[in-house]
């Protein structure tokens, strides 16, 4: 695991444990004709604070106070500062704080009234 102190500019494969502080507004945005929402999080650990870009479900998934750990994510910068996120290829989890809210149970299919003619 690497601390915040250690972070450079386009580095790839970090694996990082941090703290969140504070989740800002979501945006909504249009890339190549698809929809997406991306907000950006403050993030803490012993040695420093960072920026932590959050895409589409992550948004929902990360509340202040939570613990995050961020596998094979990127650093990218920013004006000047520095942003953590999944990147491409990585994944984020949460690790304490409040619970990430599962999705709703779909409804169960309902039964069909009429009976398929069996072929014999």
């Amino acid at each position: 695991m690497v601390q915040i102190k250690d972070l450079v500019p386009k580095q790839g494969n970090v694996d990082i444990v941090l703290d969140i502080t504070e989740v800002g507004e979501a945006r909504e945005f249009a890339k190549f004709g698809k929809p997406g929402r991306v907000a950006t999080a403050m993030a803490k650990d012993e040695t420093g604070t960072v920026k932590v870009t959050l895409w589409n479900e992550q948004i929902d998934q990360v509340k202040a106070n939570d613990k995050v750990e961020i596998k094979n994510g990127y650093v990218s910068e920013w004006q000047g500062e520095l942003q953590v996120s999944t990147g491409r290829n990585g994944t984020l989890t949460v690790q304490g704080g409040a619970p990430a809210e599962a999705p709703a149970p779909a409804a169960p299919e309902p039964e069909s009234s009429v009976e398929e003619e069996r072929i014999e």
